[in-house]
């Protein structure tokens, strides 16, 4: 007994087709069968009659009558010859069996009505299943109304059709037994694959995601195989990814915690002079700065991957934008002697954003451009108009990404260098910035030479107004 599944409905399935298939088939041929043999005998009785109603006009057989010549020479093997009147009486017969008084069929009806009348039930007396065919003679001599009336039994060609029928059935049987079979090994096919998927997703449903489902499967199976496994290996990275990123944030919040905690205590013990004092203030007002910064960035990303980012749209000026970016990270790039040149035309590059979001988008290129750029180098950003969106391209001549790293780092978490500290979700969430503002970013980059970001955002058109500032859900 097949189980309770999806192989058993299978298996019901093709069974339940293939037998209702083989019952139409079987009707239909029995049908055509019973047809078959009942026109055959039909049509022999039928010529015979044809025969006789040929005949009867011509007869001329001195000193024997029409009846007897009929019923000695046209009478068949297995078949009662019988002569009736218009009243349906009969006359004569070719058995030695008592003839029925009247007969009432229908044949003798349409033999009547000047056609060749069939018709097929049971013998009265007998209840042998019999078919008779009956036809009027015309222009008989002494205008006497015959009808020739050939009674046949079914029963041998009934008996035959049974033969038939049991054949048929248990060829049937047969091929419903083959079905059988043969749509079990196809649902064992399909459920043997799908019982082992199920298992090793129920391994990677308990944290186990080094399971790999295996096995060569074929179509939508050797799909979900790979898309599982697929799944897997990208749940595993990503929590690779995660536990890397916890031990690197807990680095940079142990960092400045520490500073901060070790300058509190230092001041608290007081006997320090005013220019010491200044500098441990000035180092805890850093760190927390620091820190500040390191939290906004984890509650923007988890606004944005809830959506609940909300943006301060407005007109802002790309130019202006970028001139505020140089000064605030002026400082950083004046402790490694990196130079940074603004390349645009003395005009304003308007779009429509939210100006602080799109300083935090720049303001992290830059700050990630000073951080993987060399010693006395010089880091290049370009305001240019291009259609109608405005390109800007922050170029360094730094330490650059590699093909595979770059595939990559722009996804969450992802740090290309982990000693240079960060939460590896800068670029994500500039990317998503971006996006919001209908924008793109492109990354080029070559290992050892250098990086080049471009961010496109569609420019303020001139007949555009220009809106204050407003609210709109990210």
């Amino acid at each position: 007994m097949i189980k309770k599944g999806i192989g058993r409905q299978i298996v019901l399935h093709y069974f339940f087709v293939v037998f209702l298939a083989l019952l139409l088939v079987e009707v239909i041929f029995m049908i055509v069968i019973r047809a078959y043999y009942y026109d055959t005998i039909y049509k022999h009785v039928e010529s015979r009659i044809q025969s006789v109603s040929e005949f009867a006009p011509k007869f001329k057989e001195p000193g024997q009558s029409l009846q007897s010549y009929l019923l000695n020479t046209f009478s068949l093997g297995d078949t009662e010859l019988q002569l009736l009147d218009e009243k349906g009486n009969v006359i004569d017969n070719s058995t030695n069996f008592a003839a029925e008084t009247s007969v009432q069929t229908s044949d003798v009806t349409q033999a009547l009505a000047g056609d060749t009348g069939s018709w097929i039930g049971k013998q009265p007396g007998t209840g042998q299943q019999v078919m008779a065919v009956s036809k009027k003679l015309d222009n008989i001599v002494g205008d006497q109304v015959y009808i020739v009336r050939y009674t046949t039994s079914l029963e041998k060609v009934n008996d035959k059709l049974f033969t038939i029928t049991l054949f048929s059935v248990g060829i049937m049987v047969a091929v419903l037994v083959i079905v059988f079979v043969v749509s079990t090994g196809l649902a064992n096919s399909i459920v043997r694959p799908i019982n082992n998927i199920r298992d090793v997703s129920a391994q990677m449903a308990q944290g186990r995601f080094d399971a790999r489902i295996k096995g060569d499967y074929r179509f939508e199976l050797g799909e979900l195989a790979s898309t599982l496994n697929y799944m897997a290996q990208e749940i595993a990275r990503t929590n690779q990814i995660k536990d890397d990123f916890i031990s690197s944030i807990s680095h940079e919040l142990r960092t400045p915690l520490t500073s901060i905690k070790g300058w509190s205590e230092t001041l608290n013990s007081g006997g320090y002079d005013p220019e010491e004092t200044k500098i441990g203030m000035q180092i805890i007002s850093k760190e927390t700065d620091r820190l500040i910064g390191l939290v906004e960035e984890i509650l923007d990303f988890s606004k944005l991957e809830q959506d609940a980012m909300k943006l301060v749209m407005g007109t802002v000026d790309l130019r202006e934008l970028l001139q505020e970016i140089m000064l605030n990270v002026w400082a950083k790039a004046e402790m490694k002697q990196i130079k940074l040149q603004l390349d645009s035309e003395e005009e304003a590059y308007l779009v429509h954003g939210d100006g602080n979001r799109l300083k935090q988008v720049f303001l992290n290129i830059a700050d990630n451009a000073i951080k993987f750029s060399h010693e006395s180098s010089i880091i290049f950003l370009s305001l240019q108009k291009i259609g109608d969106n405005i390109e800007v391209s922050v170029q360094d001549t730094g330490i650059g990404i590699s093909a595979e790293n770059l595939a990559r780092v722009r996804e969450r978490f992802f740090q290309v260098d982990h000693q240079n500290g960060g939460t590896g979700l800068g670029l994500a969430i500039s990317q998503q910035f971006v996006e919001r503002h209908q924008g793109q970013m492109l990354i080029k980059s070559e290992l050892g030479a250098g990086t080049t970001i471009t961010v496109s955002l569609p420019a303020l058109q001139a007949e555009q107004p220009v809106e204050p500032p407003q609210l709109t859900e990210g």
